[in-house]
Order: C-alpha cells, then structure tokens, then sequence
C-alpha cells in the first residue's frame, strides 16, 4: 500500500515539477512519521524511502533507534518545536534539526553537538504564517542565522516554515514565496516548505524538501 502511494506521489510531484521547469531530482521527500508504528516506517523504507521527519523526542528515539542499530541507513529529520532542555538528545539523535526558531534553542544545540562530538545541520524556522505559535520572523532572520553561522557545531543547510491554515492558495502561494526570498538573506540551499495539503503551490515557489505525512502514510492511528 505504501509503495502504490509513493509512486502515484512521485508521479504527481514529477508532473508538477516538470511544467514549472524543474528536474525530479530538485526535491526531496521527507515522510513524516509522527505517530506513526514501527511496521509502517518499516514498509516505508522497504518502498525506497529514506528520509523521515519526527516531531517527538521520545517517539523518535524509540522508533529509529532500533532501525540504526539493525545497521539501516536513512536520515531522520527532527521537525517539532526545539525545546531547550531537550536539545542535546535531540543533536545526539537526529541527522538534521529542521526548527531552530530562537537563540535559546541555538545555543542548547550547539552544547549538545559539541559534547555528541558531531556537525550537525540545520534549518533555521521561519514564521510565514498568524496562525503558527513557532519561527522566526522573516526580518529577525538574518540577526539568528548569524548567531548559526558562529556555532562551530552546527551547519545552518536553509530554512523551513509552515504555511498559513486556510483555504485561500493565494495566501498559501505567498506565504511560501516570502519563505523563498528570505532564503538567501540566510544562507543555505534547503528550502523546507509544502505539506500534503500545499505541495504544490511549495513546488512553485522553489520548494527543495517537501515534509510530506498523510499523503505517504495515510492517516495517523487515533490511538
């Protein structure tokens, strides 16, 4: 089941790409597994996926860490609110922290890559959207990307950001165009933007990683 899915996403994607001139090979498809169980990242990753993004320190640990000490090779992406006092599990852990929104949160994972003795990459959090508790705000960017540049234990890769909850593809259309001309004031080439609902309009505006959850994985246990 999901094979079928990836393929038919990876089919729309490619169509998508290709009337806005873009190669397939210009984005890469996270699956978000938040909630999900172990046997569907494991069906996952027998379909070809290989990057997944967790918003929960203790269910990421408890589902990909026995996937890496089978010797199974994948990049886990963590993409939920960075709290401080969990920051140095979360660089121990995680391939790339997606949601770097404050200094606070830069410093404690700085500390934390240090001591895992590792670089670790980042995304710096944009707030594009009045409906999103977390990010920064696209003129507040450069100022936090500087402070990412300075730690010597993290490489900031880009940013992220959510779009705004509403039905409107217009405002969606422009909160992720802003994300996109905010990229180069911070430095990077990974331009995390589109969920399942918007990735489309994430494609149009330069998109290069879509975080991508129901539409792969269908929809989360209730339980």
């Amino acid at each position: 089941m999901f094979a079928e899915r990836l393929a038919a996403f990876h089919g729309e994607l490619e169509r998508e790409l290709a009337a806005c001139g873009r190669s397939p090979e210009s984005v890469t498809i996270l699956g978000v597994s938040k909630k999900q169980p172990l046997a569907a990242i494991r069906e996952a990753y027998a379909a070809g996926l290989r990057s997944f993004g967790e918003n929960y320190l203790q269910e990421a640990a408890e589902k990909f860490a026995p996937l890496r000490e089978e010797g199974l090779a994948f990049a886990l992406h963590f993409i939920g609110h960075l709290q401080s006092n969990k920051a140095a599990k979360i660089a121990a852990l995680a391939d790339c922290v997606q949601s770097v929104d404050r200094e606070e949160a830069a410093s404690a994972l700085e500390r934390g890559a240090e001591r895992a003795e590792r670089l670790l990459p980042v995304l710096l959090q944009l707030n594009i959207s009045p409906s999103e508790r977390f990010g920064c705000l696209p003129a507040e960017a450069p100022r936090l990307a500087e402070r990412l540049h300075a730690c010597s234990h993290l490489r900031l890769d880009g940013v992220m950001a959510v779009a705004p909850i509403t039905t409107d593809r217009s405002e969606i259309s422009a909160a992720f165009e802003l994300a996109a001309k905010t990229l180069p004031l911070v430095g990077g080439t990974t331009l995390s933007i589109g969920m399942s609902g918007d990735w489309r309009e994430a494609v149009r505006a330069g998109s290069t990683m879509l975080r991508i959850g129901s539409a792969l994985f269908g929809a989360r246990p209730s339980a």
